[in-house]
């Protein structure tokens, strides 16, 4: 086959900082899409839950062609909570264009995802995006960017980076700031000058290591990674080789490249090429494909561990079974599988028990992204408190520790500063902005557990906190934990308005009126540091007699509904979150008051025979 100059780019950023706007407009001013054709923005966000919450959690590819390039172009996700799709991605590109806001200068998941691109040796291109911001400082944004490289070693060659300036939302890039032009052309230009394309290896024999994993219905399991040297072809033999040194002979069936958005089919792919194959049904991770007569493994890749686990658990509350399609642990077991396939940097444990399974992930999103799409498949389940995970080295136990930049109103500071110190929290550097204050703090994960409401309520809104994960550190002791107790129904019905009226004085109501509840259901958050047992479905008594002012309009305080996450940070010890196709619920493990009582009974029993 002919020689195709191929170059692989990597759009990286923190979150919401424009990455998949940008390949919206590679892909629009390449002419990827018909004259006729309605593009949606942010078209490689193609899940729902990506669509819904403006972030990316899946990597994605696409190509473009400029000049006698192919450009495969590779959108990551910019959260470290899916770190085990980045670091993987970032070893199949030759470059990564940085984005910055012109605004928010470097933030926490920037450093991570341009530290990985940095251990692989790559030569970033810096892109100030968001240039036509009202308190954009690109300038000092620079500074800053050229700050975050020094504190990440990079090299001086990595240091000579070139700068660009942007408005992505509308399909600009300039070389500088007083540039006229309005398309993307001159990015275009920087990555040919850049970046050399992939070196012509087709003669050599094929080396090809695995990066990323798909599945088909159709075809089954797919694996997706650069072709290193040689020709991969369709219905070819091929050894493969894993991380353990094992090797075994395979076949591939088809072969598959990107064109624009779409996956097509091709007879052979040539070297320096993202290719997707078919055919190798336990193909896995870091496995190098190479030509049965030149067997030659590629280094393994690296993935980091998990930090948090929680218990997958079938749902045995009264309402299990209404509204769910997969409600046994047959069920969840099967799906658990099946994502494995596919996410790398999930674990899943048996615990000894048919009902329960241990699953571990790189943080509360990436946990609470498993279980949504769960639960909008049809899945009923019931999930424990997320716990850390301890790492013990040299008799010493350590613990997560995460970076934490905070930018809160000047009169909450001193509130968040509070909350920081009383969970371990160690303050590297405090900023004043204005009217508000940049904290950054270095937090173990056990502290921001269940933190994030009580940001948003301690600073009415207005403050935004990032965090990432920054390494491992020795255990830091107790650390207090969530300081209101729970409103748990006493019985099962409806919720009546005169009853969550007269409940709403003790807390914060998480239900609304006519809601289905039962007995150790959790409605609401106590205004005390203990929980109250209450009667929710407790009607007003139809009597004769009426005084005057008696029979006044109740007005609710308008519920606090959580979302997954807020959910999942709010539980104790002794409480599961339900999650079923078409809602969230609290519960206690013991649902009754006795059997509650019961187990404090045996469990300060067990603690004192310690």
């Amino acid at each position: 086959m002919d020689y195709q100059k191929i170059l692989n780019i990597a759009v990286i950023a923190h979150v919401d900082a424009g990455k998949s706007t940008l390949v919206d407009a590679f892909l629009s001013q390449s002419h990827v899409f018909r004259d006729n054709e309605e593009v949606v923005d942010c078209v490689m966000d193609s899940n729902d839950i990506e669509r819904e919450r403006g972030i990316t959690i899946y990597s994605k590819n696409c190509s473009v062609n400029y000049k006698d390039y192919k450009i495969n172009i590779v959108d990551t996700p910019g959260h470290a909570d899916f770190s085990s799709e980045v670091e993987r991605i970032i070893k199949t590109v030759d470059t990564v264009i940085l984005l910055v806001d012109s605004a928010e200068g470097p933030m926490p998941q920037t450093r991570f995802v341009l530290q990985k691109s940095l251990e692989a040796g790559l030569k970033p291109i810096l892109l100030i995006n968001k240039v036509d911001k009202k308190d954009a400082r690109p300038v000092e944004v620079i500074d800053l960017v050229y700050d975050l490289f020094l504190d990440l070693h990079a090299t001086d060659e990595q240091l000579d980076f070139p700068i660009l300036y942007g408005i992505a939302r509308e399909g600009i890039v300039r070389k500088a700031l007083d540039d006229t032009n309005t398309d993307i052309a001159p990015l275009f230009e920087t990555i040919l000058s850049h970046c050399e394309p992939f070196p012509n290896k087709i003669n050599d024999p094929l080396q090809m290591q695995v990066s990323a994993l798909a599945y088909d219905d159709y075809i089954g399991r797919l694996g997706i990674g650069r072709v290193y040297s040689g020709t991969i072809k369709e219905a070819s033999q091929i050894t493969v080789c894993d991380a353990d040194g094992k090797v075994k002979k395979c076949k591939v069936n088809q072969v598959f490249v990107y064109r624009g958005l779409s996956r097509v089919a091709v007879s052979e792919a040539q070297c320096g090429e993202i290719v997707m194959i078919a055919g190798i049904g336990d193909i896995g991770i870091g496995e190098t494909l190479c030509d049965n007569n030149a067997i030659n493994p590629l280094p393994s890749i690296q993935i980091e561990e998990p930090t948090l686990s929680m218990n997958f658990m079938v749902n045995s509350s009264p309402f299990a079974g209404k509204s769910g399609k997969y409600i046994t642990s047959r069920n969840i077991k099967e799906r658990l599988e099946k994502e494995l396939e596919v996410n790398v940097g999930l674990r899943v444990e048996d615990t000894g028990s048919t009902d329960s399974f241990k699953v571990s992930g790189r943080g509360e999103l990436h946990l609470s992204i498993l279980l949504e799409n769960m639960r909008r498949e049809g899945y009923e389940i019931a999930v424990s408190k997320p716990e850390v995970i301890f790492h013990k080295e040299n008799g010493q136990i350590l613990e997560p520790v995460e970076e934490v930049v905070c930018s809160v109103p000047n009169e909450y500071s001193g509130s968040v500063i509070s909350k920081l110190n009383l969970r371990k929290g160690m303050m590297v550097d405090i900023v004043d902005e204005g009217t508000y204050s940049r904290i950054e703090y270095m937090v173990p994960t056990r502290g921001l557990l269940g933190y994030r409401s009580e940001f948003i309520n301690d600073t009415r809104g207005e403050g935004t906190m990032v965090r990432r994960l920054a390494g491992y550190e020795p255990h830091k002791g107790e650390i207090s934990q969530r300081t209101n107790g729970a409103l748990v129904s006493t019985e099962a019905g409806g919720a009546m308005t005169y009853a969550l009226w007269n409940i709403q004085e003790r807390g914060q109501l998480f239900i609304t009126p006519q809601t289905e509840v039962y007995e150790g259901m959790i409605i609401g958050r106590a205004a005390k540091d203990m929980d109250m047992d209450v009667n929710p479905i407790k009607n007003k008594k139809m009597t004769a007699v009426r005084s005057s002012g008696a029979d006044e309009a109740m007005k609710l305080v308008p519920a606090k509904i959580l979302s997954l996450e807020e959910a999942l940070e709010f539980i104790n010890d002794d409480e599961l979150v339900e999650l079923t196709p078409d809602s969230i619920r609290l519960r206690k493990k013991y649902l009754t008051p006795n059997e509650r009582k019961q187990f404090l009974r045996l469990n300060s029993k067990v603690q004192d025979e310690n």
